[in-house]
């Protein structure tokens, strides 16, 4: 009952089919109740005595007629409140069709309108005693029921209207949080996709580093014997079987419908002595210094010093083969601190993707990168990560 009643006061949007079906229950409600109460009216009123402007018959049909009417009160309100005016002056049976006009301006027009068009019904009551031979009421009580009765149906209207205003500006609010919610998670989702391309950047940019090194090899050493060929190449396979499938992961999280397919396990600085060994066995002279306290830093930062490094590593063999690495991981109390330095020298392109998604990876922490050459010749990437940013 308490939705039936909802949805005639708050009708849905306009052009669905449970907006058609309640306007046809409104309309019904509508000319039943002008109906019932023109009916109630009769018999109350003057229609039935002598001296009534029309024979009680011809009222009553009158009436009927203006209650039909009222399926028109939806596309022109106050047309047809000013065209039942003048028939309430003749038939008791319309001021039911009146009451239930006047409550239908005063949803869909201004208050002004509205009450201008009360008192103009209030208005006519003289002339109804001027057509009427002999009334038994004085004009006054007419004066009285048609101010009531006019009060309650525009107050009711008013009502409802702002009713309905204030249900359509929450509609729309929730309407416009819905539309910001699926903003942000529009937006968290590039967000994520966008780590997840700096992880399979930095992965495969490792992966086919190593690929490139060992081919670049074979193509140099002609004279190679079989078994550093065979070792050579058992590298290459390798190397390239797991950049295959760090790509299909990645290509896996991407994929629409995949979104909660688990994530693999992201390497942190335990994995860090596996990525020096990996290098030292690809030719890369690496001097490894770690001073980490016991339990060390978070997850965060350790992901992050991880991929830091593996770039770093991953240049240094891109641009400067054969050239020794000196790697130092510091932590103090408020920061991270790493130092990879290549005797080598190798350039820093500002246009390439590595030490840009280095950058971003650090100042997304809140913490800073050096990357340039030093005045001893030697290249530097130097990054420091605030303890308190993953916290």
């Amino acid at each position: 009952m308490a939705g039936l009643v909802f949805a005639l006061l708050v009708p849905d949007p306009a052009g669905g089919r449970r907006s058609a079906v309640r306007d046809r229950l409104a309309d019904t409600v509508a000319v039943t109740v002008a109906l019932a109460y023109g009916s109630l009216m009769v018999p109350l009123g003057d229609a039935t005595r002598e001296g009534a402007p029309l024979p009680w018959l011809a009222d009553v049909a009158l009436g009927v007629l203006c209650c039909a009417a009222l399926l028109l009160r939806r596309r022109w309100p106050v047309g047809l409140t000013i065209a039942l005016l003048p028939v309430s002056t003749v038939s008791v049976m319309a001021t039911g069709a009146v009451i239930v006009a006047l409550f239908t301006v005063a949803i869909h027009r201004r208050g002004p309108v509205a009450l201008a068009l009360g008192v103009a019904y209030v208005a006519v009551v003289p002339v109804y005693f001027v057509l009427h031979d002999s009334p038994e009421f004085p004009v006054w009580v007419d004066l009285l029921v048609r101010g009531v009765t006019t009060a309650g149906a525009l107050g009711w209207g008013m009502f409802v209207r702002a009713y309905r205003r204030l249900t359509g500006t929450l509609r729309e609010h929730a309407a416009r949080l819905e539309a910001e919610q699926h903003l942000r998670e529009d937006q968290a989702r590039l967000t994520e996709r966008a780590r997840i391309a700096r992880e399979m950047h930095d992965v495969l940019a490792h992966r086919m580093s190593l690929v490139s090194l060992h081919a670049g090899a074979l193509e140099v050493r002609t004279d190679a014997r079989p078994e550093e060929v065979a070792i050579a190449a058992g590298a290459i396979r390798a190397s390239a079987h797991e950049a295959l499938e760090e790509l299909r992961g990645v290509i896996g999280v991407l994929r629409e419908g995949a979104a909660g397919r688990p994530e693999p396990p992201q390497p942190g600085l335990a994995d860090l002595p596996k990525l020096v060994d990996s290098a030292r066995a690809m030719g890369t002279t690496v001097h490894y210094t770690c001073e980490l306290p016991e339990g060390g830093p978070s997850v965060v930062l350790g992901r992050t010093a991880y991929r830091i490094v593996q770039e770093a590593l991953t240049n240094a063999r891109r641009h400067a083969a054969g050239h020794p690495v000196r790697l130092t991981i510091g932590y103090r109390p408020s920061s991270l601190e790493l130092t990879i330095v290549n005797e080598g020298a190798a350039e820093a392109r500002s246009g390439g993707h590595g030490l840009r998604g280095m950058r971003e990876r650090v100042s997304l922490l809140g913490g800073t990168l050096h990357a340039g050459r030093a005045e001893d010749g030697t290249f530097v990437v130097a990054a420091m990560l605030p303890a308190e940013a993953a916290a």
